[in-house]
């Protein structure tokens, strides 16, 4: 039987891949609540994902990125630098808008799942052969729900990180593919993924001028 947390993730996630996902700075716009990126004291490239929104057009969530923009060629895995910050609006329990059923609420484990699959997206294992990827992504795939419905398993660590210049505490854990943090603010469900820059210098901040990140 799913947990209520997993359902959350699992509501969550399905949006993300849906096709209603918008590259363009008027998803943003749209949102009612604020967008996390990295804080000032990052200095590098900032760039602009997508969002997703529910079936009645309501902006849920979406992800900015920082450095380089993640890669799934090989040759690029050691040397390019990226990490992603992941906002969700925080929702409560809810009947879905064509009122067929009820959306569970989101949490810090749907968060952690959007960053988890995030991450998987952008990862490829260079000596698999073709016909093995689609078994090891859903492998792998299965793993992030187990780690993102167990945020207090052995899986994870905690990490405290500045968020608006407050000390905030995540959910942080890290693998050969890179790291992913799940935490949470007043207003939102915050969460990151990355590689190749260290997750322990990292700090977050509302997004004052969401056109300071470019397509």
């Amino acid at each position: 039987m799913e947990t209520k947390s997993r359902a959350g993730a699992r509501g969550a996630s399905v949006e993300a891949a849906g096709p209603q996902d918008e590259p363009r700075v008027d998803g943003y716009l749209l949102a009612a609540f604020p967008w996390y990126g990295l804080d000032e004291t990052y200095s590098g490239r900032r760039w602009l994902m997508h969002t997703s929104t529910s079936a009645d057009g309501t902006v849920e969530h979406g992800s900015l990125g920082h450095g380089d923009e993640p890669s799934k060629n090989l040759e690029e895995h050691d040397t390019r630098r990226f990490a992603v910050t992941v906002t969700l609006s925080r929702r409560p329990v809810r009947h879905s808008a064509d009122g067929t059923g009820v959306l569970e609420a989101t949490s810090v484990s749907s968060v952690a799942w959007l960053a988890g699959s995030g991450l998987l997206s952008c990862t490829w294992p260079a000596q698999m052969e073709r016909s093995l990827r689609q078994d090891w992504t859903e492998q792998q795939t299965a793993i992030a729900w187990e780690l993102a419905d167990d945020l207090g398993g052995a899986g994870w660590s905690k990490l405290t990180l500045p968020v608006d210049g407050v000390p905030t505490a995540f959910h942080y854990r890290e693998s050969e593919y890179g790291w992913v943090l799940a935490g949470e603010t007043d207003e939102v469900h915050l969460g990151a993924y990355g590689r190749g820059m260290s997750a322990y210098s990292l700090g977050f901040s509302v997004v004052k001028d969401i056109t300071e990140y470019r397509d």
